[in-house]
């Protein structure tokens, strides 16, 4: 037994190795728990507390597009995540940083299995010599340790795996054994098809009638697989279809979207950054190690006189997704935008978030290339990967959050501080509202508090407008600002001029506000009740407002003052 054990791990070490980094990569998760250092940006300020909002609203399941009353005076249920994202569940079944820890372990290891996969059965299926594991696994193992956007589970991680199942079916058809097609089914309660999976399935569809014309001979079951993906992410987003084109009662703020104007010039640097260093929810940390590797293997097979094909072409299709991204935002664009709204709701620049997988792919391609020709090519190979994974290992969210001093999960929600605040007002939460200054209103969320301000991917421009009220003096004083607020306007919050848009003001870090302007009876008119302030507000009586208490405790990195309208 022992004897066979070691023969599997010896056929498999690489692999074995490879699982045992990804453990070591995942144990903080699991180790610290609450303690952990986790990103804040689209994730602590949002996304967790979506999912936790969710889990305990019993909306989950609803025909209707219904709304959540503690956000916003009524929150649609359509702007929080489907009843058939399985991230959901998590939520569900275990505590918040649990679930947290489990789409973690899903999302790397997502990609590790589904980079292999493609790398080992298609990408050099029937190339001659052996392809060292060095290049197969170690690629595959750099691109598990990505530092995705944390919520969006197979979203990204999850597209070579998918790739890999579309080939496989592309290539066996009807006999493609059944879990292929069991697995393949199963992504889009993973993912994300408005971020990504849209994208990458219009290619899907290209691909098959380029197959269509080429071969003169449509791959029914390929197609039944697009149709299939396609049909269960329409399935799982049904509220936000019905809601967009069947609920005319329901005007989204993002009507009033007014991205993209951007100069020309602006475009071409913006090309050039995305191509070399992505975009903050797709690194590939591709400009140290990747790229030089890629432009050696180049050099080397100019010099070889060979042409590869396949490298040039996903090379190729990365620049071209960087200027599209980049041009997306190009003034000369608003002439379509302005004339048709789904040009300026839906953010089709957006499939640059195929980027990081074809990076990974190119890097094999290239590293396989200096193994084979080079002299010195082995050797080079594993210091790339070595290199490029030691990197990526360092940017683990514990280490790269804690080298920053950022909150933990459990400083950022702070719960017995804001238990505190919660007993000191002494009513039920539902009877009262507040909003938050120099801090995200997520945190307020997550404590159960009904909050007038939000972050959230759509809610009524009405209400928007309304909002706007209050802080309209403030936005006067900050040009910045008042363009952000006016032309995304996704986060509604109690924008302060001198703050920018800057939300982590800590007790280390909480100068007064010297004059705050404010509407106060636009807040009232909306329900305002309280403000939570992370700094104290010099000018609050001017403004009507009572200084109730301040709060604070040794485990939370905030100070709150307690203003009453």
């Amino acid at each position: 037994m022992g004897s066979q054990l070691l023969k599997t791990f010896s056929r498999h070490k690489f692999i074995a190795i490879a699982c045992l980094i990804l453990i070591g990569y995942l144990l903080p998760y699991y180790i610290l728990g609450e303690d952990m250092h986790i990103r804040v940006h689209d994730n602590l300020d949002s996304n967790i507390v979506w999912y936790q909002m969710l889990a305990e609203s019993g909306q989950i399941f609803t025909l209707s597009d219904t709304t959540l009353p503690n956000v916003i005076n009524g929150l649609p249920r359509s702007a929080l995540p489907s009843s058939f994202d399985a991230v959901v569940w998590l939520y569900v079944l275990f505590e918040p940083m649990t679930a947290y820890a489990i789409s973690q372990t899903i999302m790397r290891f997502g990609a590790f299995i589904g980079l292999y996969l493609l790398l080992t059965r298609h990408i050099f299926h029937g190339v001659e010599g052996r392809i060292s594991p060095w290049i197969t696994v170690g690629a595959s193992l750099a691109f598990a340790m990505l530092p995705y956007w944390p919520s969006g589970a197979l979203s990204l991680a999850g597209i070579p795996l998918a790739l890999h199942l579309f080939l496989t079916i592309r290539k066996f058809g009807w006999k493609t054994p059944k879990y292929n097609w069991i697995i393949l089914l199963l992504i889009p309660f993973f993912s994300n098809f408005i971020l990504s999976f849209v994208f990458f399935l219009g290619l899907m569809g290209v691909f098959w009638l380029i197959d269509w014309v080429r071969l003169k001979h449509s791959n029914w079951p390929f197609f039944t697989a697009i149709a299939s993906m396609t049909g269960i992410y329409l399935m799982k987003n049904y509220l936000v279809i019905t809601t967009m084109f069947f609920d005319e009662g329901f005007i989204s703020h993002r009507e009033e979207l007014n991205l993209g104007h951007n100069t020309f010039e602006r475009s071409l640097e913006l090309s050039l950054e995305n191509f070399l260093t992505g975009h903050t929810h797709n690194e590939a940390l591709q400009l140290y190690i990747i790229i030089p590797v890629i432009l050696i293997a180049l050099f080397v097979a100019l010099y070889r006189k060979f042409l590869p094909k396949l490298l040039l072409g996903f090379l190729l299709f990365n620049v071209a997704t960087s200027v599209w991204y980049a041009f997306w935002y190009w003034e000369g664009w608003r002439i379509v935008k302005d004339n048709f709204m789904l040009a300026n709701t839906f953010n089709f620049a957006r499939i640059h978030f195929l980027d990081p997988a074809i990076w990974y792919i190119c890097f094999a391609l290239a590293l396989a290339i200096i193994w084979k020709y080079m002299r010195f090519g082995r050797k080079l190979v594993v210091i790339a990967i070595a290199i490029q994974c030691i990197i990526l290992f360092s940017v683990n969210e514990e280490i790269k959050y804690s080298a920053v001093n950022t909150p933990t999960f459990a400083e950022f929600y702070s719960e017995d501080l804001f238990d505190d605040i919660e007993a000191y007002i002494g009513e039920d939460q539902s009877d009262y509202r507040v909003v938050s200054i120099g801090m995200h209103p997520t945190i307020a969320q997550y404590n159960g508090f009904y909050t007038l301000d939000t972050y959230n991917n759509s809610f009524p421009l009405e209400y928007k407008h309304d909002f706007r009220e209050v802080i309209a003096p403030e936005l006067e004083k900050n040009e910045s600002l008042k363009n952000y607020f006016d032309t995304w306007g996704g986060r509604l919050y109690m924008y302060v001029a001198e703050h920018g848009e800057d939300y982590l003001f800590t007790k280390d870090r909480n100068d007064p506000i010297e004059q705050l302007d404010i509407n106060t009876e636009a807040l009232q008119d909306l329900g305002g009740d309280y403000i939570l302030s992370a700094v104290p507000i010099e000018n609050y009586q001017e403004l009507g407002l009572g200084a109730e208490n301040v709060f604070e405790n040794n485990q939370s990195p905030w100070q709150i003052w307690l203003y009453a309208l």
